[in-house]
């Protein structure tokens, strides 16, 4: 028996508009262009964080669960990437609308659930804002996250070197070198260690936020220690993170919990 399609752009029409009838989940992948440092190419958030969400997807779908992931929504908002070039950005007012509008499109095709799966750390503020807006403004219930904290238990018990995915990190260059090997300079890992300045927790603490160009944070643009990375650690990654978000957006108290005060006084 074949694997039920998870992939809205494969379907016609008609198909789904069955799934819709269906109740089927809808994610949404987000990510970037940009740069990631001298051993990376610059879809890495997109080209992982589409992986991620396929992956997520199958299992569900193995489940019993309808679920469906539209293309790779690719802009992002990167202005901390700029001084590198190679990197794509829009700004928040454009990235806003055209989410939106995917959304509407996917509410007037008849589906109820919809997911918005990160994969670029310059999305999360703006998605967290756009969720807050549109949940009540849409009168649907809306899901958004960042794939490496709705699943940070098991990254971190897998990476050896860092507590959390970063940026062209361990983390990043593992599932690279899994999915897109022949696009990962190996040859070119050892320049990524390069000065690096303090980060604001570090003089600080936690709980304080300035912007900062990655450049003022790292010569090389990588954050992280991708020497520690192996297609093998990636393959794992890949597999734990696909379980742990599948688990969470296939539990139905994620989808029937009250989230409107006027319907549930």
């Amino acid at each position: 028996m074949s694997s039920p399609e998870i992939e809205w752009r494969r379907l016609r029409a008609d198909q789904l508009r069955d799934m819709a009838r269906q109740d089927a989940l809808v994610i949404l992948p987000l990510g970037s262009i940009e740069q990631h440092g001298p051993h990376l190419p610059v879809e890495v958030d997109s080209r992982l964080g589409e992986e991620v969400a396929l992956r997520a997807a199958r299992v569900m779908a193995e489940r019993g669960q309808p679920v469906l992931v539209l293309p790779m929504f690719w802009p992002g908002v990167s202005e901390h990437h700029m001084s590198f070039g190679g990197t794509i950005t829009i700004g928040f007012d454009t990235y806003r609308a055209v989410v939106e509008d995917i959304i509407r499109s996917v509410l007037r095709a008849g589906f109820k659930r919809i997911a918005l799966l990160n994969g670029h750390g310059g999305n999360e503020n703006g998605l967290r804002v756009i969720t807050d807006e549109l949940t009540p403004k849409l009168g649907v219930p809306i899901v958004q996250f960042t794939y490496w904290y709705a699943a940070a238990e098991p990254i971190a018990a897998i990476l050896e070197t860092q507590k959390g995915l970063l940026h062209a990190c361990e983390a990043e260059t593992a599932m690279m070198m899994a999915v897109r090997p022949e696009l990962v300079a190996e040859d070119r890992i050892a320049m990524a260690k390069v000065n690096y300045t303090a980060e604001v927790e570090d003089l600080v603490g936690g709980g304080v936020y300035r912007w900062r160009a990655i450049g003022s944070r790292s010569a090389s643009g990588v954050i992280g220690n991708p020497d520690a990375a192996s297609p093998q650690k990636g393959a794992r990654l890949f597999d734990d993170i696909a379980r742990t978000l599948a688990d969470k957006l296939g539990n139905p108290g994620l989808w029937s919990l009250p989230w409107d005060a006027e319907k549930h006084v």
